[in-house]
């Protein structure tokens, strides 16, 4: 008699995915708010999150629906593709009101409606690993859930778990709002009690240079990280793969072998993300501490990226906002290998002429007011010209 096996396999979740384009004030009149390639990187949030993508809806607004975000005829189609692919979520793009989810999950019946934040917040419970970082993650989930509360316990009798559903909107005690308040409080307080410890253990670590990596979210930080310090610590090609501050005494030597080298601290941060929920900024702020105190920022990005102008703008921006915009910085081109590979699959040999470095990276440094190094951590290429940057600055 054959024995019976059992898959203990679960189903993939799906997705479709909605994105709007309107227009927002900029203080010298408005702009278009919406780009291509923000559904493909909510399309990678998604498959971080473990769920996959099998329609991607768009539509052009003067102001999103105070109601439902999206116009009547574009909420129809999303009725039509639900019947046609019976997602398990529907994912907008931006952050929707407590209302605009009501009425949305109204209208759309059976189906998971859960914004750029909540998603967000879900890959950062599923990723955080240490104490600090879940008690982080706990305390803006609860801070995201209590003015959805009604809501989101609906959602919770139908469907438990899966992508938007972590943490502490599991628990169905969890749903009772005195609970969490109580848990605010409570999370608030230890986070300020781990701050003061981080206080302490930053002082006790001497007058040694400090430095911080930080930028846009796989841009290659964790990679550079173990590049300089010798150490093995996750990389992986995926958004948000690190949480939690690292920091690693490095050394450094000269070379010129009759000097004698140099010795720093460097931290690797959480990577930031265009419309990074305030709620996760805040609550992260006792991990970007290290960030917060470095002595010179070493600012990655990704050289092949085609929204790198915008990439670096919101690093900028972000850092500005914690309070850290205006350190010293190293510029740090990452993955110039992928960006030249690219330009040579689409450049006309006979008319266009091979890629200039040099020339770019001048016009760089030229509009950043700043030292630009282009390297490739994957490939160990121009590291040591990186290496004699941070020297300079020791």
């Amino acid at each position: 008699m054959k024995s019976k096996t059992f898959s203990t396999a679960t189903k993939q979740e799906t997705a479709i995915l909605v994105g709007v384009s309107y227009k927002i004030p900029t203080g010298i009149g408005e702009k278009v708010q919406f780009s291509d390639n923000y559904l493909d990187e909510l399309e990678s949030l998604v498959m971080t999150a473990g769920a996959r993508t099998v329609e991607k809806v768009q539509q052009k607004l003067e102001y999103p629906d105070p109601r439902t975000f999206i116009g009547k005829g574009k909420l129809e189609e999303l009725k039509n593709l639900k019947d046609i692919y019976e997602p398990d979520m529907i994912v907008f793009d931006e952050e929707l009101t407590p209302s605009q989810i009501r009425n949305l999950g109204d209208e759309l019946k059976d189906v998971k409606i859960i914004d750029r934040s909540a998603l967000i917040l879900d890959i950062f419970a599923k990723n955080a690993k240490t104490a600090q970082a879940k008690m982080q993650v706990d305390l803006a989930q609860c801070k995201y859930l209590l003015p959805r509360l009604t809501r989101m316990w609906t959602h919770l009798q139908k469907q438990k778990g899966g992508v938007g559903m972590r943490g502490p909107g599991e628990k169905e005690i969890e749903t009772d709002r005195r609970v969490i308040r109580d848990n605010i409080t409570r999370l608030t307080a230890k986070l300020k009690d781990i701050e003061k410890q981080g206080i302490v253990q930053r002082k006790n670590r001497g007058a040694l240079k400090r430095f911080a990596l930080v930028g846009y979210t796989n841009a290659g930080k964790s990679t550079i990280m173990n590049l300089l310090s010798g150490e093995k610590l996750l990389a992986e090609d995926k958004l948000f793969a690190t949480l939690d501050a690292t920091v690693r005494k490095v050394y450094l030597p000269n070379s010129d072998e009759n000097l004698h080298g140099k010795t720093f601290l460097l931290s690797d941060t959480v990577g930031f993300i265009r419309k990074l929920p305030t709620l996760l900024i805040e609550s992260f702020k006792s991990t970007l501490a290290e960030a917060v105190e470095a002595d010179v920022l070493i600012h990655v990005a990704d050289f092949s990226h085609p929204q790198l102008a915008e990439h670096i703008q919101i690093v900028k921006n972000t850092l500005l906002e914690i309070g850290m915009g205006n350190k010293p910085t190293i510029l740090v081109f990452n993955k110039v290998d992928k960006f030249l590979l690219e330009y040579e699959k689409t450049r006309d040999k006979n008319f266009d002429p091979p890629m200039d470095l040099e020339k770019l990276k001048k016009i760089w440094i030229a509009k950043e007011n700043t030292p630009v190094v282009l390297i490739s951590a994957t490939e160990k290429e121009n590291i040591a010209e990186l290496k004699e940057r941070i020297y300079s600055f020791l």
